[in-house]
């Protein structure tokens, strides 16, 4: 049984880094074709989109309640693509907040030992992240912490903070 599991999370593990490939090919194919501008104008649509659709996916296949709240995003969290292959961290401050924070984040650190500047991530996190936790509940609201091209605050690569039942305000 162990080794099935082992097999499983392996697959799992290869699956999520082919789909992180095919999301940087497909981005550097219309960087190059018709520049960053445009690019990041395909990537906020293709995001509008992949965000309410994993949400939905990973609340169907977890079976998290439709208003579960930050219990029920946290799980949702963990089980995302990204989640599969980067280390993140998840705290609870309080018991409205929850905060995300991206430890290491195989885009960046791809860009780094190309010598490439990091990827400006916080535009597609201002739509991913917002757009996600909303699916999972509809009260819940998302705020970025730091996410480049902010300078770092902190020893991770990008933080987020979802609160429920507060603000309606996202930076």
């Amino acid at each position: 049984m162990k080794d099935e599991i082992t097999r499983l999370q392996n697959e799992l593990t290869d699956a999520a880094k082919n789909w992180l490939a095919m999301d940087g090919l497909w981005f550097l194919a219309v960087e190059k074709a018709y520049g960053l501008e445009a690019a990041m104008a395909c990537d906020v649509k293709v995001w509008e989109e992949f965000s309410v659709i994993e949400a939905r996916r990973i609340s169907t296949r977890l079976n998290l309640p439709k208003h579960g709240g930050l219990d029920a995003l946290e799980r949702a969290l963990r089980a995302r693509l990204f989640a599969q292959i980067n280390s993140c961290t998840i705290s609870r401050p309080d018991p409205q907040t929850l905060e995300l924070y991206m430890v290491t984040c195989r885009t960046q650190e791809a860009r780094e030992r190309k010598g490439l500047p990091f990827f400006p991530c916080k535009q597609i996190g201002m739509i991913d992240y917002p757009r996600f936790a909303s699916t999972i509940d509809p009260e819940i609201t998302a705020e970025c912490i730091s996410c480049p091209p902010d300078e770092p605050v902190g020893d991770f690569r990008c933080g987020w903070r979802f609160t429920k039942g507060m603000s309606d305000d996202m930076s």
